[in-house]
């Protein structure tokens, strides 16, 4: 506890040290690459020209910080989920900070087991993790953004991972948000939270240090969570070269708790079983630069070093559970039993605590050049470059056998944990890459991307399972290496027959590399538990990506944009968690096919007098294009050794087909407006329903409503209010078919597996809460609270 209080502490230290604000000195060419404006969007993962929205090919989504500060999100997750359209979010462990993201049916989750296919960068840093491609949202702090780019497709040049997309943040700096700010909120399951900030400027030099700080005990039982933030910034410029030094620091400690059984969402607060925590620290350095040599020729280049560590407890049932079974070789004889990870001694124990740590190392480079000079008179802009990142990863688990008490906490048979796992991994991951925007004429634009990929995984292992007893023992080193690579091209156009209505169409690949984890975890033979042990398992293949896009945007008068498009992306060889019994995190890796999202995006933002409204809706498909087995004993429609099949066409569980966002913000009076946000979700199939014939049916759709305020009460002090789920709304935003292990009267353990029901397990989301809060500038420019921002 004593380690979470030290960042408040160099946070008041550095805004100390700060007495006077210092005057912020005029924009300049370098400057104006890092301050990400939303009207040049960003081609490249390292920020350099950009390109105006009307010569990019997509359907590109933008965020400033003014958005993110009028609705106090409590992370990033939370915002986008709000706002933008195609993006769904899931909270498979009932806390925010572990959100699941969906964007367009492809995910970026911080947990090992999801299916990854977003790309997510901070300055030009890929920040998806090295051991799983992972994204901990909880680390980025939202008080450091500036700016935020939703890049659609699989577009090669954002590198691995980009299957469905690339979200792409871009920091604050101290000349372009000078002054000091503090906030103070505090209201439902004991959340209360502090941040504040400071930024400003002194010839060449500015500074920016920011830090966020918020405590809660959660809406469900055994879900506390403590995130500790900070982040800064320092940059030099001139006209013509930009610097930034910064630094990024997170320590943050979060409680989880599992999908509960359907037949117990009478009671959402309670904990299927407890307790099951995350604990993760990081540090980040990175520098970042740019240089024009001439106005056609500017230089770009970063280097970074990122270090986290992650413990990781979780609280399990046990599969193999026999009481007072006199041959224990008959349960491991029987295909549902974890035979990896329990001995024959352990199948009267009711459970097992996993602990997990997980130590990562990435660093790497990356740089590019632009030529910004006319070819054959004909305006163009060409960029190349490349990238490295390098992640080293420290794995081990160790295990304890436990019981349970009343309530389903877990009580440890002794107080020995015995190690299971213990594994070094390396990525090396490196990126060519070319890109080039020819302009036909003022209205036409023709853009030409390229990218080769070459990915190499080495991983050590030094245990081994023992034969006789399934425990895992020390033994011969194995190691495993695995390598990837290819070429993904990307082609696409645009044409503007007037500034007011624009029509684009694009095709491009992606590729995903199986990460380490799914490597390590790819044998039916030998299912592991999440995150994984480590054995020498088949080698599966990279999923590859290709995507259309096709749309048209426009503008029916300066304050009303609109937008449409459709979009086809077809995965192939792609890579799936295939449970191995009732046990939500038993299973394995493996290529299950082809599968395909396609859909429709519907938008709308305008503004009337004081009334600003916003709509994003979604229609998307997202299925198998193969046919599969596949194994949940669950499954209502499986045979008698729990094998199903999920069939082409068949939709692929907790993705909806239909999503609408809708905003409207009204300024009540100069000084007060206020916003309401409706998140609408169509009905989903429940992980374990791949073959979407299970008698459980569909996880129902629903339509929640969230409400915020805000109140400038003089120019250094606001307040603001925000209410979510207004109308007490009892829903779920996924499900998962497992098997109830505890008794139906007093939720006890069921010390007769022969009782045991299969039923649908579903994730509920929070009830009804609100927040007050007031917060103090001092220093900053004055600034319209509207809620919707329409130029």
């Amino acid at each position: 506890m004593q380690k979470g209080l030290q960042p408040k502490l160099i946070l008041i230290a550095i805004l100390a040290a700060y007495a006077m604000p210092h005057m912020a000195f005029a924009e300049n060419r370098a400057e104006a690459i890092e301050l990400g404006k939303i009207e040049v969007i960003s081609t490249t993962p390292l920020p350099g020209v950009g390109a105006t929205i009307d010569q990019v090919p997509a359907n590109v989504q933008s965020v400033t910080a003014k958005d993110l500060a009028t609705q106090h999100t409590l992370e990033l997750s939370d915002y986008i989920n709000n706002n933008l359209g195609s993006v769904t979010v899931t909270e498979g462990q009932s806390n925010p900070y572990m959100a699941d993201v969906n964007f367009r049916g492809f995910t970026a989750s911080p947990l090992a087991g999801a299916p990854q296919g977003l790309s997510v960068y901070q300055d030009g840093v890929r920040i998806n993790e090295p051991f799983g491609d992972t994204v901990n949202w909880g680390l980025i702090p939202q008080s450091a953004i500036s700016s935020i780019n939703l890049m659609p497709g699989s577009n090669p040049i954002f590198g691995l991972n980009t299957l469905g997309g690339a979200l792409s943040i871009n920091t604050k700096s101290g000349s372009s948000n000078p002054g000091f700010g503090a906030e103070l909120m505090a209201g439902s399951w004991g959340r209360r939270g502090f941040n504040a900030s400071y930024g400003g400027a002194n010839g060449n030099v500015d500074y920016f240090v920011t830090g966020n700080f918020s405590k809660e005990n959660g809406w469900r039982d055994s879900s506390q969570s403590e995130v500790n933030q900070m982040f800064g910034k320092v940059g030099w410029q001139n006209d013509t070269t930009d610097l930034d030094l910064s630094l990024t620091l997170a320590h943050n400690n979060l409680n989880g708790v599992q999908a509960l059984p359907k037949s117990w969402l009478d009671m959402p607060t309670e904990a299927y079983t407890y307790p099951d925590s995350v604990g993760n620290r990081m540090q980040m350095l990175s520098l970042k630069g740019s240089h024009f040599f001439t106005d056609e020729h500017l230089v770009g280049a970063n280097i970074y070093v990122r270090n986290s560590h992650i413990n990781n407890f979780a609280s399990n049932t046990n599969d193999c559970f026999q009481a007072g079974l006199a041959d224990p070789s008959s349960v491991l004889a029987h295909g549902s039993c974890d035979q990896t990870l329990i001995e024959k001694s352990d199948i009267t124990n009711q459970g097992s605590n996993e602990q997990s740590s997980t130590s990562q190392l990435g660093y790497g480079l990356a740089a590019q050049y632009s030529f910004l000079g006319d070819v054959m008179k004909h305006k163009n802009q060409l960029t190349t470059g490349f990238s490295t990142d390098l992640g080293r990863t420290k794995y081990s688990t160790e295990e304890q056998a436990t019981n349970f008490s009343t309530d389903r906490g877990a009580i440890p048979v002794g107080s020995t944990f015995e190690e299971a796992t213990n594994v070094r991994m390396r990525n090396n991951y490196y990126g060519l890459f070319a890109t080039d925007i020819f302009s036909v004429n003022e209205k036409m634009h023709v853009t030409m991307s390229g990218r080769y990929n070459y990915v190499k995984v080495r991983i050590k292992d030094n245990m081994e399972a023992d034969p006789n007893t399934g425990k895992f023992v020390s033994g011969d080193t194995n190691h495993i290496s695995h390598s990837f690579n290819r070429l993904n091209p990307a082609i696409g156009l645009n044409y503007n027959p007037a500034t007011s209505l624009g029509f684009y169409g694009g095709y491009n690949e992606g590729m995903r590399a199986p990460t380490p984890i799914e490597l390590s975890c790819a044998d039916p033979a030998t299912p592991c538990r999440l995150p994984t042990d480590f054995l020498a398992d088949p080698v599966l293949k990279p999923v590859i990506s290709k995507t259309f896009e096709a749309g048209v945007r426009g503008q029916l008068s300066p304050l009303v944009r609109w937008n449409a498009s459709i979009f086809r992306t077809n995965l192939k060889d792609d890579i799936q968690f295939i449970s191995s019994n009732n046990s939500f995190n038993l299973g394995y890796f493996d290529n299950v096919g082809n599968t395909r999202r396609q859909g429709l995006e519907l938008g709308l933002n305008t503004k009337f007098d004081k009334l600003g409204l916003s709509a994003n809706y979604q229609y998307l498909e997202a299925t198998f294009q193969s046919d599969m087995e596949l194994h949940n004993e669950s499954n209502s429609e499986a045979d008698g050794d729990g094998n199903f099949t999920a069939h082409s066409g068949d939709y692929i569980p907790n993705i909806p087909r239909h999503s609408l966002k809708l905003r409207a913000a009204y300024d009540v009076t100069p000084s007060l407006t206020v916003g309401l946000n409706s998140i609408v979700s169509s009905s989903v199939f429940a992980r374990g329903d791949e073959n979407n014939q299970d008698s459980n049916g569909k996880v129902a759709g629903y339509t929640i409503f969230n409400m915020d305020a805000n109140w400038q009460l003089n120019q250094s002090w606001s307040g603001f209010m925000k209410v979510t789920n207004i109308t007490d709304k009892n829903y779920a935003s996924m499900g998962i078919l497992g098997t109830n292990a505890f008794n139906a009267a007093d939720r006890s353990f069921n010390t007769n597996p022969a009782d045991w029901q299969a039923e649908q397990f579903q994730s509920p989301g929070a009830p009804r809460a609100g927040w007050i809060g007031l917060r103090y500038d001092f220093g900053k420019p004055k600034g319209s609270t509207a809620a919707v921002d329409v130029d």
